[in-house]
């Protein structure tokens, strides 16, 4: 054995791997997206809006579902078991780029967006308190950016990084469909 991926036996197995490459870099790329995500919320006071809650759902699938299927690839589980894991990784990341282009779409006054608002009323108090305390709610409204960079907002990168998994997912379904 002259190479060197061949000599390393862990490597080699990972480089042959589509499906265990795929579910590992949904996975990692999915939590890092969320944990910049919570970054935004905690730290820098950025609230999230129903419409943005409602996108992190597939995120929170995305992360323990990827972790299986790599852990599955690795310990090499049968090909329709990869080929499902994957299937549902690329589906629900394709399916929130399309939440997160209709967000964007709120955003962009394109077409109106849900009804309902969040704010952070959990206990309303007494009556004489109640003004006082609806004069400090603030309202997270779906259709205001609270941030942009590079003239998107979150949801316009939500979008983005979810194109990328659904195509990861995708390319490792393929890839592990033909071997």
């Amino acid at each position: 054995m002259t190479t060197k991926s061949a000599a390393i036996p862990a490597f080699s197995s990972a480089a042959a791997s589509p499906a265990l490459t795929a579910s590992a870099a949904v996975t990692l790329i999915a939590a890092a997206t969320i944990a910049g995500a919570w970054f935004f919320q905690l730290v820098l006071e950025i609230l999230p809006c129903p419409l943005c809650l409602e996108q992190r759902y597939a995120y929170y699938l995305a992360i323990p579902l990827g972790a299986l299927t790599a852990l599955a690839a690795r310990g090499g589980a049968p090909r329709p078991l990869l080929l499902a894991g994957l299937a549902v990784l690329a589906l629900a990341t394709l399916a929130n780029a399309g939440l997160g282009t209709y967000h964007a779409g709120v955003e962009w006054g394109f077409w109106q967006g849900p009804t309902d608002c969040s704010g952070p009323v959990v206990n309303l108090g007494s009556a004489s308190d109640l003004l006082s305390r609806l004069d400090t709610v603030k309202v997270i409204r779906c259709d205001e950016v609270q941030w942009r960079f590079l003239g998107l907002s979150l949801a316009g990168y939500n979008v983005l990084i979810s194109l990328a998994m659904a195509a990861i997912a995708a390319w490792g379904f393929v890839k592990t469909a033909k071997s």
